[in-house]
């Protein structure tokens, strides 16, 4: 284990951004392109050393395999599948510690109605990318993962005459439905993880380790990001936090609060900074993790980005920055 303690696991998230291979629909087509984007990622990796790395946008299962490899070192990989008709790109693992208990997460809770994600009036009752859960033991201890990439805030639009997709529109009326259909997305998707969680605790979380983590597409204090914690009540930096509290075993809590302040940033939008990639751990492990054991490292300036993805298609590197906790297990 790292930091010379068989009980103290690193275990981080970080969206790499269009890992595809040469050749893959949306991957690059020059080979050197890909080289780069390895490089660079895996230096990151190489940098901050996790035990366990939840990823996000992997294109191709490959080329995560690709990535291991050039980090070095023994790793183990889990991908999830991609469902027909979505983008090819899937969340995944990338593990010092052996993987089990791995599956997907996709169907949404029971009693939750499938959504209209589009003007067409297309419903969808499963997340546009499947969660996906894993276990590790840190020197026995089992630690359970959940992983996703809820969807995004950019907002599509229609495809236009030439058949792509468009990404900005001068119909404000078609705006606001778009961004209401991605709120609802992202809303319905954030509902399952929680009933996933939910699952796993079974109102044990104060004895059972939970991490759920990944890019959750929005600010610690959105709507969608809070469905996850459960129960309101003892976040981290309150007076309710360091008391018992009857729902202790179902809750969850987002670690962005021990982030240095001038690191709580995974992400540059128009020139602002964002923290939408997350962690968030039960009562088990939240007591475990200090202040400034939580970490977020980019490989030098964070680019900004704006609502068009595509200039970004052939660039090294990742335009999010990985959040990488120390838990003390």
């Amino acid at each position: 284990m790292t930091w010379g303690r068989r009980d103290v696991v690193r275990i981080g998230t970080w969206n790499l951004e269009n890992l595809f291979r040469p050749g893959d629909e949306g991957g690059p087509r020059d080979p050197a392109v890909y080289e780069a984007k390895l490089a660079a990622l895996a230096a990151v990796i190489t940098r901050i050393e996790p035990d366990v790395l939840a990823v996000q946008e992997v294109g191709n299962p490959a080329a995560l395999a690709d990535l291991a490899e050039r980090v070095g070192g023994e790793w183990h990989c889990a991908t999830a599948g991609v469902e027909e008709g979505q983008r090819p790109i899937r969340v995944g693992y990338l593990s010092r510690l052996p993987l089990t208990d791995v599956a997907e997460i996709t169907a949404f809770p029971e009693k939750l109605d499938p959504i209209q994600v589009d003007d067409a009036g297309t419903r969808l009752a499963v997340m546009g990318r499947a969660a996906l859960r894993a276990r590790v033991a840190v020197d026995g201890t089992p630690i359970d993962l959940i992983t996703c990439h809820l969807k995004s805030k950019l907002l599509t639009f229609s495809p236009g005459p030439d058949g792509r997709p468009r990404f900005d529109t001068r119909d404000e009326g078609e705006r606001a439905r778009a961004a209401v259909h991605a709120l609802s997305r992202r809303a319905a998707e954030a509902a399952t993880v929680r009933a996933a969680a939910t699952r796993l605790l079974d109102g044990r979380g104060r004895d059972r380790r939970l991490v759920v983590l990944g890019d959750l597409n929005d600010v610690p204090e959105a709507a969608t990001t809070q469905i996850l914690q459960g129960p309101p009540g003892s976040e981290i930096g309150t007076a309710g936090f360091p008391q018992p509290d009857r729902g202790d075993g179902q809750r969850l809590w987002n670690l962005a609060a021990r982030i240095p302040a001038e690191q709580r940033f995974s992400r540059r939008y128009r020139g602002r900074d964002e923290l939408i990639d997350h962690i968030l751990v039960s009562h088990a492990l939240v007591h475990h993790v200090a202040d400034g054991d939580v970490r977020t490292d980019g490989a030098g300036p964070t680019p900004s980005i704006d609502d068009d993805p595509s200039p970004r298609q052939s660039a090294a590197g990742s335009d999010h920055r990985p959040v990488v906790a120390r838990i003390d297990v």
